[in-house]
Order: C-alpha cells, then structure tokens, then sequence
C-alpha cells in the first residue's frame, strides 16, 4: 500500500534529504516471453553525498511486486551533473498494461516551480502493454540528454530527439512533474513564459518563448508509443533546464527541409550554423540514422568559428525501410565563457522502398497471369496486387507510396512471399469477367505496414473464349410461377481446331446473389441460340443466379470451352418509415449498373396485384432511394430497371434488366432523433443534475423521455423514470452506490418509437472525492472534537490507514472508514503527545469504473494536553 522509505522522510532533518535528483527516465528492451530489460537513468547533482549510497534503486513493476536495480555505470558530465545508469530485468506474469515507477529522495534544491524541491520526492515513470496482438515492443531511446540551459528572456527549444528501433508512432505532450506515490506533485506549476510555453506533439520541440525568471525548472515530457493506432507504452521523462542571465546569443542553424530517399540511394546535404556573437559553434547530430550496424548515417562533429558547415551523409540500404520517418537532431552550441547556449534543427527523413519494376500481364479466358522481375528488398514481407477496371494514369509523388485513394484499384490479391515474381488473378477462383480491360498495379509490403512506390500499370482484355450474359431480367414475380429471362453473347475466340463442336450452353441456377452451389442444369444445344427463360421459380421472396458454361462434344463426352459466365437477378427490399420508404436495390451482375429507374404504382390494402400503370418517379446511381410524401399504412408496388454496360465496345449498350415487383408499405418505425445530454454533480447534496436539448425537426411528435442509468462505464443500463411532460429538459438523480453515473434519455413518440439506450451514446459523470479528512483534533476528555473522524461521506468500501509519529513509527491501523481514533498509541495503549503526526489513507471508492484505490496522505495536529482548537 506504501512505501515508508518515500513519506517517512518528510519528519526528518534536511540533512538526512537527498538533495540530488535533477531528471530521469525509463526505458525498457523485448528479451523473450514476457521478460524485458529496463534501463533507469538518473541525472544528479555530483557533489551530493547521496549518491554514493545510490548503488541501488527500488523499481516498482506495477505487477504488485518490486526489487532492486544495479547501477552499472556513472559519467561524469559538466555543470556537476552526475549521469547514473542502472539496468536490471523482469518477467511480467502475462497480458496486461504495468506502470514501472522508479521513486528515490529527493530532488535538489531550490528549484523554481516546484515548492520545496528539497523535500519533494523524484519520481519517474514508464507503462508498458504487453498483448499478443500487439507483439513484443521496446521503448523510444532518448538521444539527447534531459539536462539543458536557457537564456533568460530568449526562446528556448529542447528535443529529446526520441528514436523507435520498432518503427512505431511517436507523439508527444507535455505533463506534470511526479512526486509522492507516483503522483503530481502538489503546487507545481508550468515554468512562466513571456509568450508561450509548449510541447509540438508531432517533432517533440519543447518550446519556451521566453523565460522571465532564472533559476533551475523541471519539466516532464509523456513520450507515447503507438502501434496500427493503439497506443502501447508511454514514458514520462523529467528534464531540468537552468536559466541564466547573460548577454550571449546562442547560435542559429539554417533552416532544413524534410526528406525523402528511395532505399538504395545516398542522401547527402549540409548543414551551416552561425554564431551573431562570433564565437565559435560544436556542430553535432544524433538520430536513428545513426543508430544502424550497417551503413550507419555519418556526420563528424566539426568544431570552429561562425560559419560551420557540417555534412551529412547515408547510404541507404533497403534494412532502413520503414513506415515511420527518422528524426534527426543536429545540435549547434557556442562556445561562450559566460554560459554556453544551443540551437537545435529537427530534420525527418523517409526511407521508402523502391517499386517493383517491368510489370506485364498474359490473359485466358478468364483469369489474368502477372509477371515482375525479382525485387531487390527481400526483407519485404510480400506483394499486393491491384485491379482496376480500365486504365488510371498515375506517376507517384516523393514519399507518395502504395495505391493513392480514389483511383478505383481494388485488392486482387496478396503473395506473401518477396522472392515472387508472379500471380494468377482469377477472381478468387469465381474467374474474371468478360467484357472489360483489366489493369494492375503492384507495390511491395513490410511487416511495418510500410508500403513501396507503385509499380508500373500494365492492362489487357480476357481473351473471348467463354459466354458474356448480358441480361438476367425479371419477366414476372410470382412465389410459384415466376420467370426470369436471360441472354448471353456466343464466344468467339476459342480454339475451333481443340473444340470443333457440336457444342451446347449448360445453364444452371442458383437462389439468391451468391454464385456458387450451382444446380439444376439446363442444355441448350447449339452455340448461335443465347437466350433462356427460367419459369416455375419464386422471384417474390428472392433473386436468382446463373452460370451459363459453353460444352463441345468429343466422342461420348463433352469438354468445357473457357470459363462460365455468372449473373444475377436485381432484387429489390423495402424499409418502411414514417410516411416513407427506403428502396434497397440489390445488385450483383458482371457489367456496370451506372443508373436505376424506379417505378411506383397504387396497391389495395391486400397487395393485390392490379393493372394500374407504373409511374417513374426518380432516376438514381444510388442503390438506395427514399420515397417520401406517402401514407402511413397504405400499399405501394415497386419496380426497378437497372441501366448498365460492360467496358469493351464490341457488347452492346445499353443493358436493360428489370427486378421483381414488390409490395412495400410505410410505416412509423423511426424513432425520434437523440437529445444532447450533459451531466452536472453536486458532490456535497450527493445529487446528478441532467440536462438535455432536442431537435423538434426529427422529434415531432414527443410523447415521453425516457431516463437510463448505469453504474458503470459498460453496465447494462435500467429505467429510472419517465417523463411525460413533453416540455420538460431536465432531471435530478440521487444515486444510492455511487455519485459515479452514466446515463441516456431516450425520447418516445405517440407510435412507441424509441432508441434502445445501447444505441446510444453514454454521458458519464464521475468528479467528486467523497472522503476527506480534517487536519487537528484534541482528544483530551473533554467531549469536544475528541476522536478523529472523517468529514460526513458515502460511497466508501473501506480504507486502509496508518498513522506515524514524528520518527516513522506508527501508532494507529484501521480499515474502518469511520476511524473513531481517539489518540491512543495502538502500542503504549497511551494518549500520544502533544504535535504534528502523518498518516497515509488508501480510500476504496465505488466509482464508475468499479471500486478504486485512491491515496491522500497529510498531517494532524493533535492537542492531547491544551484543550481543544477545533476542527480547521
């Protein structure tokens, strides 16, 4: 529950505090399994004596155990900094997100916007996720130290210059300095700025324009780790920056763009500082560039007077690919007797993977054979191929990888293999349609997500060896006796010396849109008759499709000629609303449906069938049309005619293919629109306030609001109440387990609409601390204020509570919320002394999330002796 070693010190001396700790991190390396190497680094003052007893430190491993981690090394840096290296490893018990946090006394002192530096503990922190799904991860390294200088009243940047070695998202914020028990440190402040004072979430600049005041700040930057948008660890790094008085400029490094390379090409260009004091500047870099075994980027640290140029220089090689780009830090400082001061440049660069090159593409009757030369990236995971019907002109910009959005290219197919260097494209085995050009692009894929520039766009036609169906129309709906007419095209490209006839179509059906389990063959003999009715059949309840295959006879057998042709029936779906109702149109034939003319006509009650004519009341692209203006109640048949070609000119334009008819009816299924709901606490009458707004345009008809509540973020919500004053907008709840609340109002109409609270969004309110505690009391007998009680509260599961003497030892233990100590050493069986004593209170609260622990610690003054002061 606590850890004695963190709040027992605030009764000692100030020479007992260890005045050392300026800044800190903690990172962590996959070893295996669930087991992963941490490495704490520390940065302290150099003269303490505190840090000669630092051989050790104590890493909570948020598992609900800790041990001791070894410093392995120190270096001694300027400016008595001490910089402390510790590494130790850890097995997690399995899945789950752990908090490391490293917590040693004290920071040092007098630093500005932390009060009482001397006796707040320092405390940093790392959470690591550990999921299957995600996979082993390692932290960002931090290339640039957490100890810096400013000048007073001049822009101050600082990067940390954070390299992934996975190759996963980097963002950045700025957060508040730990203390005690891992959390903020009471009082502390941001440091004050003339202008402005900020994180850039994407580069990681800290920027501090201007500071106002000198002295020593200490800052803390969250560095978050993201994976295929999840988050997965994130590091809080605490770094002290000085401030000093001086008439020093510091340098300026020219401005650098950001860059892009194709892997296998060098990217060299250089980089100037220059000095407006003249003195003379340290150039140097760091970054993941550098951070290769092999073809490392290279830029020597160069030393002289104002201008420097530097060079850098890398070879790519095709390791270096991927998704994300590499920062890159250079790092200008003068050399000024007074105070040295910096200037940093943040370059990105990109290096993306080449495309794979001389694409071709071979056709059959129904399927396409690509072919690419063997790809120089063989730490590719594989390819993607893409199809597009018709050709997409495209040369890729720098950096513009994979397939652009709104080209029309569609997923063909996956070879995860990067040693491949063809494909078959056969429509996942269905085959490729006749009637169109086919074009495809190809690009390379790393495990990374990361993509290559495009490859080139290579087209063809299937070559005309199988049927074209070209119309699939509904002659008349029916559940027992309807039909459906097809036509088809003759093929005229097949091997007649292979296939010399005689020849028949074998067609075959199928219910519904799917084209597989084909059945019930039909043989039409001869290869010039390409029309067919389907009779017998329910087109009522649903659509129908077709294969249509061309058969020659060899002696007693008959060979298949190319591949079939599929199609299927337009089928049509109605969703009733209030006076309206939603046409679905469903569609799955080989050519492109570019326009639906929908027809309506008047029904009786009964949907009988009648001889009124169909009136056209839209022409849409759509495959949904809403007919609105209708009776609720009444029937209305409709009827759909599909307007659609293929690609190639030598098939005729256009296709004509009707749906079935069907009788649709409106009716008031919809419910009205959702309220803007927002939640208000009273934490000291224990009540939640809801207030909600509602748009009348998609509520007309109000009858009743109906209240949900939860007790929990995902519980299953309950009816609290109904309120059927149509012009009331507010409500008062008094929960009875916890303030902790999330809720929905539901608005019912005179049909009996209504959304299902699940449908909806969850408002959740959950602010209020319910137990506090006061800080005297005087248990001398006198029956005024004589037990130590907490303030009235609810909502408390229990608390697990120590109170210490001025010297750590502790006199009192309860898990009673209500305490009722009446001063009495739980040891001595005494009244204890006259003073200050500490106590340190885990409270385990009902909140929304469940019960959780929440930790207070403070002091009390106690009068045993003098009589009572009262309550403050």
């Amino acid at each position: 529950m606590k850890n004695l070693i963190i709040i027992i010190f605030s009764f000692l001396s100030l020479q007992v505090f260890a005045t050392h700790n300026r800044a800190g991190e903690i990172t962590y390396e996959y070893i295996s399994g669930n087991t992963y190497r941490i490495t704490l680094i520390t940065y302290t003052y150099t003269p303490s004596a505190a840090n000669e007893s630092r051989d050790y430190l104590t890493m909570q491993w948020g598992d609900d155990t800790q041990s001791e981690i070894q410093r392995i090394s120190i270096e001694y840096l300027p400016d008595e900094i001490q910089k402390n290296t510790y590494i130790g490893t850890h097995t997690f018990p399995g899945t789950g997100v752990y908090q490391m946090v490293m917590s040693d006394p004290n920071r040092n002192e007098g630093i500005v916007n932390i009060p009482e530096s001397v006796t707040v503990v320092f405390t940093i922190k790392t959470t690591l996720k550990i999921d299957p799904e995600i996979g082993p991860n390692n932290t960002p390294v931090m290339l640039n130290p957490p100890i810096d200088k400013a000048a007073l009243y001049q822009r101050f940047i600082h990067n940390p210059n954070a390299y992934d070695p996975d190759g996963d998202s980097i963002s950045y914020k700025l957060t508040v300095c730990l203390g005690n028990n891992g959390l903020p440190i009471p009082g502390y402040t941001f440091p004050e700025a003339d202008n402005e004072l900020y994180v850039d979430e994407i580069t990681g600049d800290f920027v501090w324009d201007a500071p106002v005041q000198i002295g020593e700040y200490n800052v803390a930057m969250e560095i978050e780790e993201w994976r295929n948008g999840i988050k997965i660890g994130s590091i809080i790094r605490d770094m002290q920056i000085e401030v000093e008085e001086t008439d020093n400029n510091p340098p300026t490094i020219a401005s650098l763009p950001d860059y892009c390379i194709t892997a296998g090409d060098t990217l060299i260009f250089t980089v100037t500082a220059t000095d407006p004091d003249g003195d003379n500047i340290t150039l140097t870099a760091s970054g993941g560039p550098f951070e290769f075994d092999n073809n490392p980027a290279q830029f020597p640290e160069v030393f002289g007077s104002s201008p420097l140029t530097g060079t850098f220089e890398w070879n790519t090689l095709c390791e270096h690919i991927r998704q994300q780009p590499y920062s890159v830090l250079f790092r200008a400082e003068d050399d000024n007797p007074e105070v040295g001061l910096t200037d940093y440049e943040n370059v990105m660069i990109e290096v993306v993977a080449p495309a794979p090159e001389n694409l071709n593409v071979n056709p059959t009757s129904n399927s396409v054979i690509l072919n690419w030369d063997y790809y120089q990236c063989q730490n590719a995971e594989g390819f993607k191929i893409y199809r597009r019907n018709g050709s997409f002109p495209y040369t890729p910009g720098d950096c513009e990888t994979g397939i652009p959005a709104g080209s029309g290219y569609i997923l063909a197919g996956t070879v995860n293999n990067p040693a491949a260097v063809s494909f078959t494209d056969n429509n996942n085995g269905i085959g490729l349609a006749q009637g169109y050009e086919y074009c495809y692009r190809i690009i390379a894929y790393f495990l990374d997500n990361a993509e290559s520039y495009v490859s080139n766009e290579a087209c063809t036609e299937l070559i005309k060896a199988a049927p074209v169906i070209t119309e699939t129309s509904v002659n008349y709906t029916d559940l027992q006796n309807g039909s459906i007419h097809l036509t088809w095209m003759q093929p005229t490209e097949f091997d007649t010396g292979i296939y010399p006839g005689p020849y028949k179509y074998v067609v075959e059906s199928n219910e519904g849109q799917v084209w597989e389990n084909f059945s019930n063959p039909i043989d039409i003999f001869g290869i010039t008759d390409t029309t067919y009715t389907d009779t017998l059949i329910n087109t009522q309840d649903s659509s129908w499709s077709y294969k249509v295959t061309l058969f020659s006879q060899n002696g007693s057998n008959w060979e298949q000629v190319g591949s079939p042709s599929h199609s299927s029936s337009v089928f049509i779906e109605g969703i009733p609303g209030d006076r309206k109702m939603t046409v679905i149109i469903n569609d799955n034939t080989p050519w492109t449906n570019k326009q639906y003319v929908i027809y309506r006509k008047n029904s009786d009650e009964n949907c009988n069938s009648n001889t009124l004519s169909y009136d056209s009341i839209t022409a849409t692209s759509s495959l949904e049309y809403t007919d609105r203006n209708l009776k609720n109640d009444t029937s209305y048949w409709y009827v759909v005619k599909s307007i659609g070609e293929y690609d190639l000119d030598f098939i005729p334009k256009p296709l004509i293919n009707f749906s079935q008819e069907a009788c649709l009816t409106p009716q008031d299924t919809t419910p009205p629109c959702p309220v803007s709901l927002t939640l208000e606490t009273d934490c000291d009458l224990f009540q939640n306030y809801l207030y909600w707004t509602i748009n009348l345009s998609c509520a007309p008809d109000i009858d009743n609001f109906l209240i949900f509540y939860s007790d929990s973020y995902t519980g299953e919500f309950q009816l609290i109440d109904t309120i059927y004053d149509n012009e009331v907008r507010a409500y008062i709840h008094a929960p009875t387990e916890s303030l902790g609340a999330c809720y929905v109002v539901s608005v019912q109409d005179s049909a009996g609409n209504y959304t299902s609270p699940d449908q909806l969004t969850r408002v959740c309110i959950d602010e209020c601390y319910y137990y506090e505690l006061p800080n005297v009391f005087t248990p001398n007998g006198d029956g005024i204020n004589d037990l130590f009680i907490p303030y009235p509260y609810k909502f408390v599961e229990k608390i697990d509570m120590t109170i210490y003497n001025r010297w750590g030892n502790p006199v009192f233990e309860t898990e009673d919320p209500d305490i009722n100590w009446g001063g009495i050493d739980f040891e001595s069986n005494k009244t204890v002394s006259d003073g200050v004593y500490y106590y340190v209170c885990d409270v385990y609260e009902r909140r929304l999330s469940g019960i959780e622990v929440r930790n207070i610690a403070g002091f009390i003054r106690i009068f045993a002796n003098t009589g009572n002061t009262g309550k403050e």
